[in-house]
């Protein structure tokens, strides 16, 4: 059975989940959230859940998806990965190589993706043109353009897709949010980000790729390079090629929280990165620093050095806030005036071009559970395409400044660079032939 994006699907999904193991329990404006025990459903009413990419963050969600439906499907390039997800799940699903046999089946309804990151949007764009609902983790393109073209997708083909950037879920951030909005810290203007050091490396080892691994898949759009065993899995993040280093891998969280506060989009970009030049090495700048402007005149810091966190300071406060608290005299002063509840919105991360509807509280329990929720209802989800097309893009124009080591202008409304063809031709990447995005 297919979930109609336009009508109410006659699947009866859980409406909320006790609270994931990344998240904290906690008190949302006052109330405290107590976990919710999940539903028993029957064996009709389970979606089927297919899952592409398989190790590290990959098998967080395929068992967090496992508590809405059932895995049916499970796809990973390397054999021993594959082997170990079809076992862990009762050696029941049907196991493949090539992502676009999964998408195909027909007992495949919802989709969740962990693969490295270059691999993201040409996934979530077929799956979509599928039929199928996602869950993709973060960040969801390696560049603008494909942002652009994956925005227009999810539109045209009214699929649901919920990006990893949980922290949008998690009652600190979204209380940090709201509190900057609501004007606690007075007017905000400045906003420092500390997302940690890029790795660093040696030359790394050229061999064969192993038996186990189809390294001409994993590299899919990205060109077609001898296999370094660091290339791959957990450490490709630190080659420009597959991701953006920390700018992208922690940024597209912080920043995503920053900007989501902040309610405005960037106009201009100064990063500074001092890149290496190790032949076969990791190639993301070992130290670096980029500054924003917003249109609304807020300014951002990003770092590589400090407490790694979000820091808002407004003319009359200031609050920080990363995973582990959120402090503040602002803070502090909720016990004594607490924020109105009823006056709670789901801010889109869009800059408002919408009227915000009044916003359903699942999301601060369970990031999957919104997901799953918004199956059913066919509304957009926290981390909607929108939102976390715009946070990334502000994450792109870091890496993209600091590469080319100048100060960048940028049109939010037009997504280009104003008056700069090279800047613009930064925008894309080359695609490998047989494997691009389209």
């Amino acid at each position: 059975m297919k979930i109609s994006a336009n009508a109410m699907p006659r699947r009866s999904f859980l409406k909320s989940a006790a609270i994931s193991g990344c998240l904290s329990p906690g008190y949302w404006l006052g109330v405290k959230l107590e976990p919710k025990p999940a539903k028993t459903r029957s064996a009709f009413e389970r979606v089927g859940v297919g899952c592409i990419g398989l190790r590290y963050q990959g098998s967080v969600l395929a068992n967090k998806a496992a508590a809405y439906g059932d895995i049916v499907a499970v796809c990973d390039v390397d054999r021993n990965v594959r082997d170990q997800a079809k076992a862990s799940f009762g050696s029941t699903p049907y196991s493949c190589e090539d992502y676009r046999q999964l998408i195909a089946r027909k007992d495949v309804d919802v989709v969740t993706i962990g693969t490295p990151d270059h691999w993201h949007t040409k996934m979530v764009i077929d799956a979509c043109r599928a039929g199928k609902d996602v869950y993709c983790e973060k960040p969801i393109t390696l560049t603008i353009d494909e942002g652009k073209l994956l925005r227009d997708v999810v539109k045209e083909t009214g699929r649901v897709v919920q990006v990893g950037s949980w922290q949008r879920s998690d009652s600190r951030f979204r209380l940090a949010v709201e509190m900057v909005r609501a004007g606690r810290i007075g007017q905000l203007k400045h906003v420092d980000v500390v997302l940690g050091k890029n790795k660093t490396s040696g030359s790394l080892q050229v061999k064969a790729p192993p038996s186990h691994l189809n390294w001409n898949l994993w590299q899919g759009q990205t060109p077609d390079v001898p296999f370094i065993e660091e290339r791959a899995h957990y450490t490709f993040r630190w080659w420009y090629e597959y991701s953006g280093g920390q700018m992208t891998d922690w940024g597209a969280h912080h920043l995503d929280i920053a900007q989501w506060a902040i309610n405005s989009l960037p106009v201009k970009i100064n990063g500074v990165g001092s890149m290496p030049s190790v032949e076969n090495g990791f190639n993301v700048a070992v130290d670096f620093k980029v500054d924003y402007e917003f249109e609304n005149g807020v300014t951002m810091a990003v770092r590589d050095t400090g407490d790694n966190g979000i820091l808002f300071t407004g003319d009359r406060g200031r609050i920080f806030v990363n995973r582990g608290k959120i402090t503040g005299a602002p803070v502090e002063q909720l016990q004594d005036n607490p924020l109105p509840r009823e006056d709670w919105v789901i801010y889109r991360g869009d800059n408002l071009k919408r009227p915000p509807r009044a916003g359903k509280l699942d999301a601060i329990v369970n990031h999957m559970g919104n997901f799953f929720d918004c199956i059913e209802s066919r509304q957009a989800p926290v981390s909607d395409i929108e939102s976390q097309h715009r946070s990334v893009s502000t994450c792109h124009l870091g890496n993209i400044s600091m590469r080319l080591g100048r100060e960048l202008r940028w049109n939010p409304m037009l997504e280009q660079f104003v008056g700069d063809a090279e800047a613009n031709g930064w925008l894309k990447r080359q695609q490998r032939e047989g494997f691009e995005i389209q």
